[in-house]
């Protein structure tokens, strides 16, 4: 299932739905049994048993995870996005329907928590607007590492920002 980012929504659909692990991508992951809130000190225990029960180091751990469901690279920017641009810029990715975004095809649109691209290869765009800061948020995440920077410009580009950004 996928929810709004945070977890006043994903801990009600893991009640909802019996769901094993919930978790956003601020790293953030939830246990069924457990509280249906982020819990990074059971996350690493868990993490830790499960190194202690293979035997595997991290980076095996993660070779294996991609052996069994193929690699992914993820990236954010957060652009600064005063309170008189966000109408406009909300406006025009809403108004966007690209065929393809960095030479990928958009398979589809979700507007679920932003602006989400999906594309072709099983990667994704989206753009969405912090709730908490003033900032538009473009992240990506695609099988492919030489895409990433260039999903991350054409979702700057499909907002129609310049270069500005506050971090990573």
């Amino acid at each position: 299932y996928e929810t709004k980012v945070g977890f006043k929504y994903l801990g009600p659909k893991m009640i909802e739905t019996k769901g094993l692990i919930g978790g956003e991508e601020s790293g953030g992951y939830a246990f069924r049994g457990h509280l249906p809130e982020r819990d990074g000190v059971l996350a690493a225990l868990y993490f830790l048993d499960f190194m202690a029960r293979t035997g595997k180091r991290p980076s095996e751990l993660l070779a294996a995870l991609y052996a069994r469901v193929g690699p992914h690279y993820y990236d954010r920017v957060d652009i600064e996005m005063p309170r008189a641009e966000k109408d406009d810029v909300q406006r025009r990715v809403a108004a966007a329907r690209p065929e393809s975004v960095a030479g990928v095809r958009v398979i589809d649109q979700d507007a679920t928590d932003g602006f989400r691209f999906n594309l072709e290869n099983g990667g994704w765009l989206l753009l969405r607007f912090s709730g908490t800061e003033p900032l538009l948020r473009i992240y990506t995440e695609v099988p492919d590492r030489a895409l990433v920077p260039a999903l991350l410009k054409a979702g700057r580009d499909l907002a129609g920002l310049p270069e500005r950004e506050t971090g990573s």
